[in-house]
């Protein structure tokens, strides 16, 4: 039989981690609620597949045990859980300041977490030495999501239309690192061509000369997913996707070739 486990998050404060069960051919959910007290905007899974990360309104983010007894999990013992813990256990909350928590990750390791939260900070806790969270309060509009480029990099975009980089040692300490986007050559023609006019209109609800961006996204970047990855499942390539309605692929060794401080 071919079991697989996926998880939902509701506005409700309640966590559904679903298994399929082959025998009734059937979604079965189990449910994770306490202490969540708010809307749940992000969740991800630890590489191990027995731990989960939640990001919600309340300015927290938690992690919990989410093996599952009916699948007959068997989770190993690691700074995560220290200890062997039934479904739902709270094994770590971390506060984020005064900001909703709106994108989280682990590390491709599992032992880094990272979070981005709308009160413009970039966290990142070792699994080692949880009593200390490593947090950078950027001066930019804030990020929506983040993405583990390798152990030691990652990438976040939200409201500013753009992907930055930044870097961890290995004590978890963040650093920035660089602005992903090229600018573009402004244009000098004042007499838009039809199909410039439909751009306008499309992207920006008005055919008028205004501010423009010198960002290849027009709005904010909602999500960054893995594209392509290397065998030692560092990510060579990532998209970003915005409400401008823009799809876009990041190779990340033009990336490197074209900006002198990229370090991944």
């Amino acid at each position: 039989a071919v079991v697989s486990t996926q998880s939902a998050h509701y506005g409700r404060g309640l966590l559904s981690v679903c298994y399929f069960d082959p025998e009734n051919n059937w979604w079965i959910s189990k449910h994770i609620k306490k202490p969540i007290r708010s809307t749940i905007l992000c969740v991800d899974w630890h590489p191990n597949n027995y731990l989960l990360a939640v990001g919600s309104c309340d300015f927290k983010c938690r992690v919990f045990a989410s093996a599952l007894k009916e699948l007959q999990d068997q989770p190993e013992t690691s700074d995560w859980m220290p200890k062997l813990s039934k479904f739902g256990t709270l094994l770590a909350e971390f506060d984020s300041n005064s900001g909703w928590v709106h994108g989280v990750q682990f590390s491709l390791s599992g032992g880094l977490l990272g979070w981005v939260a709308h009160d413009c900070s970039v966290n990142v806790v070792n699994a080692a030495n949880q009593a200390k969270v490593y947090t950078i309060l950027t001066n930019i509009l804030p990020y929506m999501s983040l993405l583990w480029l390798s152990d030691s990099s990652f990438v976040v975009a939200g409201h500013s239309n753009y992907p930055d980089v930044y870097n961890v040692d290995p004590s978890g300490q963040v650093k920035y690192g660089a602005k992903l986007d090229v600018k573009k050559s402004a244009s000098t023609d004042d007499n838009l061509s039809a199909r410039a006019r439909f751009q306008k209109l499309d992207y920006q609800g008005t055919d008028e000369a205004g501010t423009q961006l010198d960002t290849i996204h027009l709005n904010a970047v909602t999500e960054l997913r893995a594209v392509s990855r290397a065998p030692d499942n560092t990510v060579t390539a990532f998209s970003s996707t915005g409400k401008d309605g823009k799809l876009v692929i990041w190779d990340i060794k033009a990336l490197c070739k074209s900006i002198a401080s990229l370090k991944i």
